[in-house]
């Protein structure tokens, strides 16, 4: 069977919009070969076979991806399992870190503005390249553009921060604003 074009892909899910329940979930099924979740409406349905169409046409998630979406399924489902016998609080599945690193791909170039300046850094194999010196890491990196020792990951943006107000340190909360944190007294943002 070949790949449809990405033309025809486009074509069919743009058809969805003006597609009825009965045809969605008859497209459902023989994307997916099962029936679709009793509960799914109209606007699921299309979202579901949209994503199989393309994941069908142009590749789906990487295994490693697979593996880690498992990985925290399984956790949020063991701490529900936790929260509802009483075992942890609730607050505690709110404090949860990130999991894994962000993949960069080779080729990908990080920008930050620093200083005035630019600074460009490309992911290669093995770590980094910054003005034509290699590093093994992203905060070797940082350290270098800032003089000082920093986490790189959090310099270049790719961290994700808590939502502004939120986090609460020494009883001042911490707003983040551009790379930066700023404390407010009271307890207020």
């Amino acid at each position: 069977m070949k790949r449809p074009s990405r033309e025809e892909v486009e074509r069919e899910i743009a058809a969805l919009d003006t597609t009825d329940g009965k045809a969605l979930r008859t497209r459902w099924q023989e994307l997916y070969r099962t029936d679709p979740p009793p509960k799914f409406r109209a606007r699921l349905l299309r979202l579901g076979i949209a994503y199989r169409l393309q994941e069908l046409a142009f590749g789906g998630l990487k295994p490693q991806t697979i593996r880690l979406l498992r990985k925290l399924a399984a956790e949020l489902r063991a701490e529900r399992v936790q929260k509802q016998q009483g075992e942890i609080s609730p607050l505690k599945v709110l404090d949860r870190s990130p999991v894994a690193r962000p993949l960069l791909a080779k080729g990908s170039q990080l920008m930050r503005e620093w200083n005035g300046s630019t600074e460009i850094v490309d992911v290669v194999d093995e770590g980094f390249r910054w003005r034509g010196t290699h590093y093994r890491t992203l905060s070797a990196v940082a350290g270098a553009i800032t003089g000082t020792k920093w986490s790189g990951p959090k310099f270049f943006g790719l961290v994700r921060h808590a939502p502004t107000g939120t986090t609460k340190t020494s009883g001042r909360r911490v707003a983040t604003c551009a790379n930066r944190a700023v404390a407010t007294e009271g307890g207020s943002a």
